[in-house]
């Protein structure tokens, strides 16, 4: 064989070795995390599309937003009606989602603390397995400072140049590379090509790092600040909302105030009367404005999928660190088991191995992201995580999934802790008598069903469950006062 034949053959061999490279790289699935603050899930037209009418709109008929990119994942993938937050809180939420762990072992279980360096995360495993990681926005696992970047522990993320530790003002202004960020009233003192709003800022770099690792296998996690407080939308999102007529939710009613838990009453910066919900009432304009905004910045990245040919392959999914009470039982803000608090979106879509349209009901925490997306990804590990697996409830033939599986969140520090499956919730606090809610019949939670007789089985399961779940996970809950608590 000449030597010009056999370098024919070469390259004819590095061209099948090439190509079945780019073959294997391609049956590897992305990943896109797109994830927001403080949402709460009723806000997004898909979960009001499942709901009835007064509980879709509890700020007055008609009142709410409407999310059509959002509802494209939904659509084209699967939605959990159950899915909670390990803590509605922000730090331990999102330790819990990149750890796979409760709070209290990922050394962040309060706002303020810094995740341990020495566990894996799901960024930590992928990035292992040849996969380009990247993290955009709000971190909040890196202590208190706020608007700092240049984080130092990436927790697998490779390129974090855009992990910001925390904070909520609504605009950069950004001059000679230098990052500042400034409140509203801040913008017009500035040129208007020298400020750019956070969510059109991270969104824009998470644009950026997809354009460049588009032919890769990539992860990339989008953590946008808003709706948080200030409450703040940028116009026209401002204004778009303004002809509202706001409605007060039925759990403001007095005669229900009345009734409350402890865990329940707010304090001085939670706690909503008439008078001020008359005076809060443009806030929540504002948080609807944040919720359209970022509902386009999905649609640019949706979009961005479609043009590359990156969809059938891609997992996106949208959700968030916990919800906001936005008035439900005289509260604002979150750091409670209400529904409105600790209830959090996840929708997802992934074409190649998720059906359409799919509803699943099962309760999950976010302690479940971690194993779950692994396992969906087909990406093995060594780590262990208190999360379960849950991948083949979204991947297998069924349009539907229900089952009574019991799971559980808390407050750090042990103050109250939560059991819920698809249909029940119990609560059980500290100084507190046990709450359990039939959230099918009852779902704004208003009446306690603890110590009634027909729902005894159903306590004592829920219960006995708790305990157990408290205990293999060393909880800092499971010392909870006893001397409500049937046995």
């Amino acid at each position: 064989m000449s030597n010009f034949t056999q370098l024919i053959h070469l390259k004819l061999f590095l061209l099948l070795v090439l190509s079945q490279l780019q073959v294997f790289s391609q049956d590897k699935p992305n990943l896109i995390i797109v994830h927001t603050d403080e949402h709460n899930f009723r806000t997004l037209s898909c979960y009001q599309k499942l709901l009835p009418e007064d509980q879709a709109f509890v700020w007055g008929k008609g009142n709410n937003v409407h999310t059509p990119n959002i509802d494209r994942i939904a659509s084209e993938g699967a939605i959990c009606t159950s899915y909670y937050a390990s803590s509605p809180v922000c730090t331990p939420s999102r330790a819990s989602l990149v750890t796979g762990l409760y709070p209290q072992a990922t050394g962040a279980p309060k706002n303020g603390l810094h995740l341990r360096e020495d566990i894996p995360t799901f960024a930590t495993v992928l990035k292992d397995a040849g996969y380009a990681t990247s993290y955009v926005g709000k971190w909040h696992l890196a202590g208190n400072k706020k608007y700092t970047f240049n984080i130092k522990y990436k927790a697998g993320f490779d390129d974090n140049r855009y992990m910001m530790t925390g904070g909520h003002s609504p605009y950069f202004h950004i001059k000679n590379g230098k990052i500042k960020a400034i409140n509203d009233k801040m913008v017009s003192k500035f040129p208007k090509e020298e400020v750019v709003h956070l969510t059109d800022y991270f969104t824009e770099k998470t644009l950026e790092i997809l354009e460049r690792d588009k032919n890769k296998s990539f992860a990339l996690m989008l953590s946008i600040p808003d709706p948080h407080t200030p409450d703040h939308a940028k116009e026209p999102y401002s204004s778009m909302y303004k002809d509202l007529d706001i409605k007060a939710p039925i759990t403001m009613d007095p005669n229900f105030v009345k009734a409350k838990p402890m865990w329940g009453k707010g304090g001085d910066n939670e706690a909503v009367n008439k008078k001020s919900f008359e005076n809060e009432k443009e806030a929540l304009k504002q948080y609807f404005g944040m919720v359209k905004h970022i509902d386009d910045c999905v649609g640019q990245i949706l979009s961005f999928l479609d043009d590359n040919n990156l969809t059938d392959n891609t997992i996106i999914i949208f959700t968030s660190d916990h919800g906001d009470m936005f008035f439900e039982h005289n509260r604002r803000n979150k750091g409670v088991p209400y529904e409105a608090s600790s209830r959090i979106p996840f929708v997802i879509r992934y074409p190649n191995k998720i059906k359409s349209g799919k509803v699943i009901n099962t309760a999950y925490t976010n302690v479940d992201f971690t194993p779950t997306i692994l396992g969906m990804m087909g990406v093995q590990t060594d780590a262990k995580f208190h999360g379960t697996d849950t991948s083949e409830d979204f991947t297998n033939s069924k349009k539907k999934i229900d089952s009574d599986r019991i799971t559980y969140f808390a407050k750090n520090g042990g103050w109250w802790v939560a059991a819920v499956n698809d249909r029940y919730k119990l609560v059980i606090d500290k100084k507190e008598k046990p709450y359990l809610f039939d959230l099918e019949k009852d779902p704004f939670e208003l009446e306690n069903k603890y110590y009634d007789s027909k729902y005894k089985t159903v306590a004592k399961e829920m219960q006995t469950t708790l305990f157990e779940l408290l205990k293999k996970y060393d909880e800092p809950g499971l010392k909870m006062n006893q001397k409500y608590i049937t046995k």
